[in-house]
């Protein structure tokens, strides 16, 4: 055998030893960290949510809320709930660290500002 041609062959097996080794290692030892972390990003998000969920029911008992907790109301979705003040109505958001309002609370929030309010009164009966 011509020895530059077994030179190249056995570059060329290198060449593949080598990227196989890459392959494997990516796979037993790499891979299992990525996917790793990325469960546990998933469970500190689904924590972030528990976390601003749970503090969403208790907010207007805390010290800091600024109006009366007995005049608020809960409604969860897509607004946190209603405060009612003797002469205003306020549509309360809570959002704990860095929290930002979805796209259909920003829009809510724009009807509001708007004063696109409206009262209806829904009539439940025997229509007579």
């Amino acid at each position: 055998m011509d020895p530059f041609m077994a030179l190249w062959i056995l570059v060329i097996g290198l060449l593949i030893g080598f990227l196989g080794g890459v392959i494997l290692v990516y796979r037993r030892g790499v891979q299992p960290w990525k996917m790793q972390a990325q469960d546990l990003a998933h469970r500190k998000q689904s924590l972030s949510t528990s976390y601003g969920q749970i503090t969403e029911q208790f907010a207007p008992f805390m010290e800091r809320y600024p109006f009366n907790w007995k005049q608020f109301r809960f409604i969860g979705s897509p607004v946190d709930g209603i405060q009612f003040e003797e002469d205003d109505i306020y549509f309360v958001e809570i959002k704990t660290a860095h929290g930002a309002l979805s796209p259909r609370q920003r829009h809510i929030r724009k009807l509001v500002e708007e004063g696109r309010v409206q009262w209806f009164t829904f009539e439940v009966g025997d229509g007579r």
